[in-house]
């Protein structure tokens, strides 16, 4: 059976849009998914099985009263981005992030490379965007404006969540 990663975007984010990770198993589950997992509070879930997002996003929206955006990846996909993180030397899990896309971006790399910080780099690669940001997300002069040059949905994880998530679906093969 396949097994997929869900994504939710702005869940649990300074107190809205509050999410409990059990009501988003439960909503998977009632979507179809089997063997469903959550990792931390931010809308992460594995799970054996073929979910359609609108269709998650619609049932959050009955259950909770609010509608996330939903981004899937199959673990092949999932593995891709993890194999395509260009800076292995990279050991400070909070200083790296993929932000994954959800469709075509708007922009090239260039236009990424140009809007970064001095101390930054960043790489396009297929289904994301890799962020080094050696002062953090806070400090990052890209992470804020990513969304308006991407030009499509997107959705941050830091490389401590990127490969949890790859463990865990992982683990469900």
């Amino acid at each position: 059976m396949t097994v997929e990663l869900l994504f939710l975007r702005g869940v649990n984010v300074g107190g809205h849009r509050k999410l409990a990770m059990a009501d988003l198993r439960a909503v998977l589950g009632d979507c179809g998914a089997e063997a469903v997992q959550t990792y931390i509070q931010s809308g992460n879930a594995v799970y054996r099985g073929r979910l359609d997002p609108v269709a998650v996003g619609n049932a959050i929206d009955a259950r909770l009263g609010f509608r996330p955006h939903v981004q899937v990846r199959s673990l092949a996909a999932w593995r891709a981005l993890v194999a395509a993180m260009p800076w292995p030397e990279v050991t400070d899990h909070k200083a790296l992030h993929l932000f994954l896309t959800d469709g075509a971006p708007a922009c090239d790399a260039a236009a990424l490379v140009a809007a970064a910080g001095p101390q930054e780099r960043v790489a396009l690669v297929p289904g994301g965007v890799w962020l080094h940001t050696p002062q953090y997300l806070s400090g990052s002069r890209l992470a804020p404006v990513i969304d308006r040059l991407l030009g499509v949905p997107v959705t941050a994880r830091n490389w401590r969540s990127v490969l949890a998530m790859r463990d865990m679906a992982e683990a469900l093969t």
